[in-house]
C-alpha cells in the first residue's frame, strides 16, 4: 500500500470508497499515536476501507508560539512513520491563519466529510480542533450522527504511571534521557538528513564530518554526544561523535547545525541521507580560546564516545 499526501482543505474526495481516519499533530509517532493508528488500520481493514490521517504542517503549538518550538520528527520522518503505520491517505493540512479561523463544524464539513467520506474518526482523548479550540470529543460524536460517521477515542498510554505524549518526550531528550525517550517512542530517537558541503574544518583538525543542516527545524536535544549513525536506508550501527549546534568557536550562527564523525570511516558521503542516533550526552557545547584548545577537547570527545559505545579505549590521534 502506497502512501498518498495531500496538502489542501479543498479540493476532490480522497477516499470515494469511506475511510477511518485519524486526526493529531502525531510529533513523534510515540506510542500513544501508534496506539491510535493501530486502531485505524485494524478497522479500515474490517469494513473495507481507506485507512487515512489529518495532521497540520507546521506544528499547531509552534504556529501560536513567540518561542521557536523543537519537535521530534520532520516533515519527512512523519509521512514515513505514517507509511510504515500502514496509512493510505495522509492530509497534512497547512496550518495558517486561514485554517485557524474554520469553526469546528466547517472542519468536520469540508475535511472529514468531503474531503476524505469519514465513515469513523479516531482521536485522542483530550483532542480539541476549530477556531479557538471550540471543538471536542462530543462535538465529534453530535455532528457526526449527522454526517453518518462515528467518533472513537483512544485512552491515553500509560508508561511509569504517566501519560505518554510528545511534550514528555521532548523534555527527556532535552534532559539527555535517551533511553526513556526511546521506551516512549518504541524506538531510538534519530534526526536525518542529507549531508551537504560545509567549511570542512572538521577534516583540516583530523575530524571530518558528515554535516546535516537543520534549517526550520528546532531540535530537543544540543551539545555534544556519543551516537550511532545510520547510512542510507541502513541501520544506525556505525558508531561516532557528533555535535548539534551553532559551533560558537569557529562561527556563531543562528541555523543549528549536526556535524557527524564516523570512527574508522573512510568514504564520501556527500548528497547521502543519515541517520544519527543519540546515544549519550557528553556535554554542552563551548567556545574556546583558538583552534588548539577545540582540537584537544575533540580529541577527548573522541575518547569518551568511544567509551559510551562500549569500544575498545584507545590512544587518539597521538
Amino acid at each position: 500500500m502506497t502512501l498518498r499526501l495531500h496538502r489542501d482543505v479543498d479540493g476532490p474526495s480522497l477516499a470515494p470508497e469511506g475511510s477511518v481516519v485519524a486526526i493529531g499533530a502525531f510529533d513523534g509517532l510515540h506510542l500513544g499515536h501508534q496506539a491510535i493508528l493501530a486502531e485505524v488500520r485494524r478497522r479500515a481493514a474490517e469494513r473495507g476501507l481507506a485507512p487515512a490521517v489529518i495532521t497540520f504542517e507546521p506544528l499547531p503549538r509552534a504556529f501560536f508560539s513567540a518561542e521557536p518550538v523543537p519537535r521530534l520528527s520532520g516533515v519527512r520522518e512523519k509521512a514515513e512513520g505514517m507509511s510504515a503505520a500502514g496509512i493510505r491517505e495522509l492530509l497534512s493540512l497547512r496550518f495558517d491563519t486561514s485554517l485557524t479561523q474554520m469553526s469546528a463544524e466547517d472542519f468536520v464539513r469540508q475535511v472529514i466529510v468531503a474531503r476524505l467520506a469519514a465513515r469513523e474518526v479516531w482521536v485522542g482523548e483530550d483532542f480539541r480542533f476549530g477556531h479557538r479550540r471550540a471543538g471536542d470529543f462530543a462535538l465529534l460524536q453530535r455532528i457526526g450522527a449527522e454526517y453518518g460517521f462515528t467518533a472513537h477515542a483512544v485512552p491515553a498510554v500509560i508508561v511509569d504511571g504517566e501519560r505518554v505524549s510528545s511534550s514528555r518526550v521532548r523534555t527527556l531528550l532535552a534532559e539527555s534521557r535517551f533511553a526513556d525517550a526511546t521506551t516512549l517512542l518504541g524506538r531510538p530517537f534519530v534526526i536525518d538528513g542529507h549531508v551537504e558541503h560545509g567549511q570542512q574544518l572538521g577534516r583540516t583538525l583530523g575530524y571530518p564530518t558528515a554535516n546535516v543542516h537543520l534549517r526550520e527545524r528546532v531540535s530537543p536535544v544540543r551539545g555534544i554526544f556519543a551516537v550511532r549513525i545510520g547510512i542510507g536506508d541502513g541501520p544506525c550501527s556505525w558508531p561516532g561523535v557528533a555535535s548539534l549546534g551553532v559551533r560558537p568557536t569557529v562561527n556563531e550562527v543562528s541555523e543549528p547545525l549536526l556535524e557527524a564523525h564516523l570512527f574508522d570511516f573512510s568514504g564520501d558521503l556527500y548528497g547521502q541521507r543519515i541517520g544519527v542516533e543519540f546515544v549519550r550526552k557528553l556535554r554542552d557545547e563551548e567556545k574556546f580560546a583558538d583552534l588548539d584548545a577545540l582540537t584537544t577537547q575533540m580529541r577527548q570527545d573522541e575518547i569518551d564516545a568511544r567509551q559510551a559505545l562500549g569500544m575498545n579505549p584507545i590512544l587518539v590521534n597521538a
